[in-house]
Parts: C-alpha cells; sequence; structure tokens
C-alpha cells in the first residue's frame, strides 16, 4: 500500500502509519484478492471492513491491477460481507484520488472529513455505501 502511486509525494503522509500485519489482520475483517494465474499468488488489492460502526477502512489495488475491475470485486465482496453481518451502511473517507472511483461503484457522498495534520493535511471526501438487504 505504501508503494502505491496514489500514496506519492504529498500523499505518503497519510499511509506512513499504516502497517497491515498480523496484529492488523487479527482485530479488523481483511480481505485480499489474489492472482489465480500468477503462480507466487501476488496479492492484487485488500480491503478491511470495520463493523463497529461500519467502516470500510482500507481499499486498495496494486497499480499493475488497476483497470481489471479488482477494486469493483472487492467492493461487490465488502458490499456481501457487511451484509451477511446485518450493516446496512458502510462509512468511507476517500483517498482524494479515489474519489471518483467510489463514484462509480455506488457510494453516496456524504459530507467532508476534515484534516487531520500532520498526517493527513487536507479534508477528504466522506462516502457511505448504502446495503441493500436482497
Amino acid at each position: 500500500m505504501r508503494g502505491s502511486a496514489a500514496y506519492e509525494g504529498r500523499y505518503a503522509a497519510a499511509v506512513a502509519g499504516y502497517r497491515v500485519g498480523p496484529d492488523y489482520i487479527e482485530a479488523h475483517r481483511v480481505f485480499v484478492a489474489v492472482g489465480t494465474d500468477d503462480p507466487e499468488g501476488r496479492v492484487l488489492g485488500f480491503y478491511s471492513l470495520v463493523l463497529a460502526p461500519p467502516e470500510l477502512d482500507l481499499l486498495f489495488v496494486a497499480d499493475e491491477a488497476q483497470g481489471r475491475g479488482i477494486g469493483r470485486l472487492l467492493v461487490a465482496h465488502m458490499e456481501s460481507e457487511a451484509r451477511a453481518a446485518g450493516v446496512d451502511r458502510v462509512r468511507v473517507v476517500s483517498h482524494l484520488p479515489a474519489e471518483d472511483f467510489y463514484h462509480r461503484v455506488g457510494a453516496v457522498r456524504t459530507g467532508t472529513a476534515l484534516a487531520h495534520p500532520p498526517a493527513v493535511p487536507w479534508d477528504r471526501p466522506e462516502f457511505e455505501f448504502r446495503i441493500s438487504s436482497e
């Protein structure tokens, strides 16, 4: 995630403190997309769903895997997991470059998360996925 082009330059501070290791995975619901045609089984993307309060904490797709529908598949999986957990809304505080992606996958803009310097010195769009009961 820290190697993502979306977090280069001025955006690097936003993920500098994140570590998705055993402690994070034990505390959160983390799901990964791996390349089935890749003999090394490289991680192409992942997301983390927090249930209380419901929030999509992280969603990343590797730079080389973007544009292949993996982000859309991860969002669909997240919605399914949220539905199964009885959640009807999932909040997302978006990285600025990801704002259009969240619009395209059906998230609704609900407001603005204010800056938290020094790690995140800019305001960020806040979205919500409204989970249907199907």
